[in-house]
Formats: structure tokens, C-alpha cells, sequence
């Protein structure tokens, strides 16, 4: 894989997934990268011990809670075929202490980032079933 986007050209940043959230991973493998600048979603064949996800966002959170927030929003992009796994990772990211919905708004304003999906919409979609049910 290359270390540069296929659909932007920009930075991969690959990252190591750790044993907890591997029922997640993309194709169940151990490591994958995520576009800096569109936050598209790739596998990776390598991956550093650690992943400085600040040259995503400084609001990134960092470690295990990083890769949780990487995944999910690399699943932004079909939440009918992942909808399980974005809240299983959300879930992950709230329990470490940060908040990926207010992430996703930060994100979407940031404006050396050009995501691949409306983070706006795909934030409010998250949020209706993210909703406990009644």
C-alpha cells in the first residue's frame, strides 16, 4: 500500500488496531490507515506501534480511543452496512473519556480536511440511532 490516498493523493496514516477492537477491523485485520485529509479507509500491510492522529484534527483523540475514532469514522461512509460497528467504536471513544459526536461537528468544520461524506448529515444520522429507544 502506499503511504499517499488513491482518491485525494494526501497522507495515509496507518494504525495499529488493538486486540479489543478487532471485531471491527476492516476484513478482520490488525492494522489500517486512514486519509488525513478525506478520512476515507483503507487496509494497511504495516502499521507503526503508535499513530499520531493530531495531523487528523489536535481534537483526535490519541491511542486505543484514536483507532476507535479512526474506524468509526471511516465507516461514516455506509452506516447501513456498519451501523453496529460505529456505535460499538462510539461507545469505545465515550468510554475513554472523549465525545466523537462533538468530534464529528469539529471535524466537519475544519478546514484543512475535506471528507469524503457530509460529516454533518452522517453526525445527526449517528445521533437518531445512537437514541436509546423508549
Amino acid at each position: 500500500m502506499s503511504d499517499r490516498c488513491p482518491r485525494c493523493e494526501a497522507e495515509l496514516l496507518a494504525f495499529r488496531i488493538p486486540d479489543e477492537l478487532h471485531d471491527h477491523a476492516p476484513e478482520g485485520e490488525g492494522q489500517a490507515a486512514i486519509c488525513s485529509r478525506c478520512l476515507a479507509l483503507f487496509e494497511a500491510d504495516d502499521a507503526p506501534a503508535e499513530t499520531d492522529f493530531d495531523r487528523i484534527s489536535e481534537e483526535f483523540p490519541s491511542g486505543d480511543a484514536g483507532v476507535a475514532m479512526a474506524l468509526g469514522v471511516g465507516y461514516l461512509n455506509s452506516l447501513a452496512l456498519h451501523r453496529s460497528d460505529i456505535d460499538a467504536l462510539f461507545e469505545y471513544v465515550e468510554r475513554e473519556g472523549s465525545d466523537p459526536l462533538m468530534l464529528l461537528d469539529r471535524l466537519s468544520t475544519q478546514g484543512s480536511l475535506q471528507p469524503a461524506v457530509d460529516l454533518e448529515r452522517r453526525r445527526h444520522q449517528v445521533e437518531q440511532l445512537r437514541e436509546p429507544k423508549e
